[in-house]
């Protein structure tokens, strides 16, 4: 079997792709990944073969977009960038399948491309979600970023309005140009984007029922497996030195992340060193760019570009973060509180899940302050209910199944599904249509 692998995103997005791809050649496949440019040195290092979606500018100029950080705008500089890497991707996948006979395609929400393909192909194609945010739900509707509804509103109307941001914000800026590209390769229009971006044969949802429980109204195609623990296959795989001289030489410090993407993070951190020295903790702040840290930090705070959460988490007493899918999962896996301070897409969302279970709280950007940020970590720290719930939680990551293995073992069966359906070789070629 050949498995080609879409992932257009961030490091969040984007390393489950890659440890995907990693799992499924140890398993005897052909992979290949179709990512961001800068993503290319992982996913070599995965032992993949890579096919750059724009150059290492095209992605840098997205993620410096001031506006990629609006809570509302947020999605416009992203989804730009999915919209000029849909011909790309469809044009790879095509000439993939000229000279591969058992292509199984696996695609990001944002791989528009590949559903071209599968709608011009027929390509067996997965949608691999690593975010609740992105299941709609008239039952359980996720929390939209800027959007911040009554919690007693009722949930159908709730997801009442979420569907109508897709017919006034998203679907007016999105789906003329999608849609002329559409009409050009003989494709019907895409009404709806957050629907037509799942594939209608299989959607794996990478985050367990306990996390986000399994809704009567999901797709009936989309399998629920857990959360992928994959940061070994990041930037950097071993611990900092200096970071672990650190961590040897006192208590367990509060760990402060804006993410990999955030250029603008300087408010943020410099709350973070206050909040450090108003509680007399030990700090360590975790910025891959430069310039978002003052020079000098005070005694006891470290700042390091990067560092393994899987590594750092468990010997931290607790992370203050942008509510990330990929960090939240990290921090559950260790067992410590969180206070997410979000930004954008479905940061709102983690948070909102991480405080209904006692495992976190949510602090605005403007209420993240030195002074209450401090009372709320202080809060997280000596509550023995957050205690009690963080401890299940990591007991519940450390039982479950290896999500990797079970998304291979989907893409594996539906290899084998299409195998047993495959179309008359006589038969002449077509696309299917799919509204």
């Amino acid at each position: 079997m050949e498995v080609a692998l879409v992932a257009v995103g961030t490091h969040g997005d984007v390393l489950p792709f890659i440890a995907l791809g990693h799992a499924l050649r140890a398993r005897g496949h052909g992979v290949a990944l179709a990512a961001p440019a800068p993503f290319e040195p992982m996913a070599r290092r995965a032992g993949l073969a890579f096919q750059s979606l724009g150059t290492v500018a095209d992605y840098e100029a997205v993620i410096g977009a001031p506006e990629l950080w609006h809570p509302r705008w947020g999605f416009k500089p992203m989804f730009d960038y999915a919209l000029r890497m849909t011909e790309p991707t469809c044009l790879w996948l095509g000439a993939t399948r000229a000279r591969t006979r058992d292509l199984v395609v696996v695609a990001s929400p944002l791989s528009w491309g590949a559903r071209f393909a599968q709608d011009l192909y027929d390509l067996p194609t997965a949608t691999l979600h690593v975010m609740p945010f992105l299941i709609e739900s008239r039952f359980e509707p996720p929390r939209m970023p800027g959007l911040p509804l009554p919690r007693l509103l009722p949930a159908r109307l709730q997801a009442f309005i979420n569907r109508g941001i897709d017919k006034v914000v998203v679907g007016p800026f999105t789906l003329p140009p999608l849609n002329a590209l559409r009409h050009h390769l003989g494709l019907d229009p895409v009404r709806r984007l957050r629907h037509w971006w799942n594939s209608p044969t299989r959607m794996l949802l990478m985050f367990p029922g306990w996390y986000a429980a399994p809704q009567a109204d999901w797709p009936a195609q989309a399998v629920q497996l857990g959360f992928p623990l994959v940061d070994r296959f990041g930037d950097v795989a071993a611990m900092p030195p200096d970071l672990e001289v650190f961590l040897a030489s006192g208590d367990a410090p509060i760990v402060f992340t804006y993410g990999s993407a955030m250029r603008q993070g300087a408010a943020f951190f410099e709350t973070a060193v206050e909040t450090c020295r108003r509680m007399g903790r030990r700090g360590v702040l975790l910025a891959p760019q430069g310039g978002q840290i003052r020079k000098p930090l005070p005694e006891g705070i470290i700042h390091v570009p990067y560092a393994p959460l899987s590594a750092l988490l468990p010997r931290s007493a607790a992370l203050v973060h942008h509510g990330g899918v990929g960090t939240v999962a990290q921090a559950l896996a260790a067992g410590i509180p969180q206070l997410v301070v979000p930004v954008a897409f479905d940061h709102f969302d983690e948070g909102r899940r991480l405080q209904d279970r006692a495992l976190g709280i949510t602090l605005s950007r403007r209420a993240f302050r030195p002074a209450r940020a401090a009372r709320v970590i202080g809060r997280l720290l000596s509550d023995a209910a957050v205690t009690r719930a963080c401890a299940r939680a990591k007991a519940r990551m450390a039982e479950s199944h290896d999500a990797i293995a079970e998304a291979c073992a989907q893409v594996e069966a539906l290899a084998d599904e299409r195998g047993r359906t495959a179309p008359d070789p006589r038969a002449p070629e077509g696309g299917r249509r799919t509204p």
